[in-house]
Formats: C-alpha cells, structure tokens, sequence
C-alpha cells in the first residue's frame, strides 16, 4: 500500500506519497519489472492493489510475447597481450550486444580487426564507422565480434531490450577506451576470452485496465497511461527503473487519486499501466487496438519519465489531438510547468497510431537504463509539477469551450 501524507489535506497532491510510490517500484522485490519475469509479476499485482484502492474496476489482459532477450549470466570477458591479463567490468567496460548469438561457453581467440587480414578464429575488433553488417561481410570463421559503444555519463552501457534478431557470432559492445586498446593489441598478439549468455524467452505480458468512472453521453473520456515495465536486472546488476518509468506511473496514480475523488462533471476516466514498452510498447499496441474493437474514443494522457524536470516538459501529439494540446497548454499555464513540442518516444505513439488523440509527457531521466536509475534521483518537484498538469488537464476537458489554439503544435 502507498503510505498515507498526513501533511497533504484531502484532495492535494502529495508529493511525498508519488516519492514512496517511486521507492517502492524501484525496490529488489520487483527486480527492474522486466515484461514475463517474477519481479514484473510482482509489481503489477501490487500497482493493482493500488487502482483497487481508488475505487477502480481493474481488469488484466494477458498476451504473449516471443524471443525477449534476457541476460542468463554476467558475461565473463578477458584480454590480454602476452601473459597479461584483465578482466573486464560487465555493465561498464562490456556488455552483450542484443544481435549476439547465444553463447554459454567461455571462446578464446586471438584479437583481429574486421577488414584487416584472416579473420578465422579470431575475435574481431569492429573499427569505428563500420557498421555491424559489413563486419558481418569481413567475419567468416571469426571467433566473434567487438563493437565500440558510448557509455553514459556515470559510467554505464545502457541496456536495452528492443533491437535486432540474433546474428551468427557472439557480438560484445565495449566502452570506448576499451574498445581501443583491443584495437591497438589487436596489432601486438592480443587475445580475448569471453561468453555472450544473452538468450531469448517466450514470455507473457500483461497490461492493467482500471475504470474510475464512466462518461457521460456525449462527454469526454480520459485515458491516463504509463508503461511500469522496466529493462530489469541483469544477473548482479539492480536496474532500478525509477525515472523510467516509475515516476510516470506514480504521477498516473497521484493524479487519478486526486480526480477520482470529484464529482467529475460528466468526464469519463482511466487508467491503463502498460506492460512491454521496452521491447517495442507491445503493450500499449494491443491496448489501442482492443479499444478501437470495443469503439471507444479517449483522450489519451501517456506520462513516461517524470524525474528531472529541466526548464520544460516535453511534449510529443499523435492522432487527432489539437483540442487535447489546447487543454494541455492551457494547463500548463495555469499550473506554471513550461511546455515544449519535443520527442516523447513512448506509448503515446501506439494509441496516436491507432486513431485517437493521444499525447506523450517527458520531463527527464537520470541513469536512463542503467543501475543509475534510483529512486533518489526523481526529484519529488518534477512529480508534483507533472501529476498538477495533468490533473489540471482533465479537469479542464469538461470545462474548456470546444474550440481552444495552441502554441505547442499539432
């Protein structure tokens, strides 16, 4: 359960309840919430509790999923030149690349460059510029392949979950200082020893659907989304996943909390928290087309990352949403959160996709996809800040006139 603020009145925003929400999703019992594991179980039977709470009729809409790439082990990665030898860091200095062939055992071989002379049984080093698809071209019999990847600003080598099928060798990404001295012993006898035990899972992924109220006829109708799955933890690696997206999905709750309590004035509301994002929002694709089968038309309000709030949220529209931005500006103004179109890739584009007007709402994340992501680095402003907009926003969808401008764009 979300513990109670007792310094927040009844009906105001609590800050201090969306920070334990964020601790609280973030925490080792769900484990990253990675989509089909026990961790992401775990969470969306606990966030169910929580719509239970605020009077919702929760549903759940399981679908299955194929080849959901999953880490069975650390990746185990030596180097050398001669008799040195050094052991590299999984998640910093290394990680497996999502189009690597899956490979429990430990292979050793001697360090190349792809393009540059016999590549048989040899772990080729992939210069700088060169895609993975022409080193594919220069690999035949090789060992494996070692491609140069930028890391974030704390250190780490973001994780993702969506990406290419697998390819015919192991393929391992190295940081860029790495990634250079392997090229550099590749030309002095250097050698590297290493496994790639990324395997692919048939999984289930299962989205939450709660009603809070129904519309009126003729009204509108509200749909609030965040997606709670995370990329997950990796075998001793925590991917917290607090920015991304738990602070999204505790903004959603905040604000259905607080308008679940009002009259609503003919407005009808929802809550979807969307399972699969990472992998291709998988979830939010099979939520839209279930909604376009039963005929319904909401307004669609998707919040993914709601932890460090710069100088403006941005905003990303999809389908027909003009008169739902003109809502949305209008919030912003009245709440004082400042609004820029900008990118928001995310759920929002699967229900703009599939017809209806949908908006997505970012304001920044710290350690995105990395262990980095904690639960201290979402800034309770940003999440007052963004559950005020979108509380302000359904609350104007029945009191607006029909006809609104807006600066933000369509």
């Amino acid at each position: 359960m979300i513990p109670a603020d007792p310094t927040a009145p009844p009906g105001e925003i609590s800050g201090d309840r969306m920070v334990a929400t964020v601790a609280a999703l973030a925490a080792d019992d769900f484990a990253g919430r990675r989509v089909g594991s026990a961790g992401g179980a775990a969470a969306r039977g606990w966030l169910a509790d929580q719509l239970v709470v605020l009077g919702a009729t929760v549903e759940t809409d399981e679908f299955p999923l194929r080849a959901v790439p999953e880490l069975a082990a650390a990746p185990t990665v030596t180097w050398g030149a001669g008799t040195s030898a050094h052991r590299l860091t999984a998640g910093r200095q290394v990680a497996v690349h999502l189009a690597s062939a899956y490979t429990a055992e430990v292979r050793r071989g001697r360090l190349g460059v792809a393009g540059a002379g016999d590549p048989a049984g040899r772990w080729l080093v992939v210069p700088a510029g060169m895609s993975l698809f022409d080193a594919y071209g220069y690999a035949h019999g090789a060992t494996g392949l070692l491609l140069s990847r930028p890391v974030d600003a704390d250190g780490w080598q973001y994780t993702t979950l969506a990406g290419p099928d697998p390819g015919p060798l192991p393929a391992l990404t190295l940081d860029p200082a790495t990634h250079r001295a392997l090229l550099a012993a590749a030309g002095e006898q250097g050698w590297l020893a290493a496994d790639a035990p990324l395997r692919r899972l048939d999984v289930t992924g299962t989205n939450l659907h709660a009603t809070v109220r129904r519309a009126a006829p003729g009204g509108p109708d509200v749909l609030l989304t965040a997606h709670y799955d995370g990329v997950g933890d990796h075998p001793g690696l925590r991917q917290p996943g607090a920015s991304d997206n738990a602070s999204g999905v505790a903004v959603v709750l905040e604000a259905a909390r607080i308008l679940a309590a009002e009259a609503g004035d003919g407005v009808g509301l929802s809550v979807a928290l969307l399972d699969a994002e990472e992998i291709g929002a998988l979830g939010s694709a099979r939520h839209a087309r279930r909604l376009r089968a039963a005929g319904a038309d909401p307004l669609v309000v998707n919040v993914d990352g709601a932890g460090r709030l710069d100088r403006a949220a941005a905003v990303e529209a999809g389908g027909p949403a003009h008169r739902l931005l003109a809502l949305l500006d209008q919030a912003g103004r009245q709440v004082g959160v400042p609004l820029v179109a900008g990118p928001v890739a995310s759920d929002n584009r699967r229900y703009g996709g599939a017809g209806f007007a949908a908006v997505g709402i970012g304001a920044g994340m710290a350690g995105y996809h990395s262990p980095a992501d904690t639960a201290e680095r979402v800034e309770p402003a940003t999440l007052t800040a963004l559950a005020r907009l979108v509380v302000a926003t359904v609350r104007l969808a029945a009191s607006a006139p029909a006809t609104l401008s807006s600066p933000i764009g369509d």
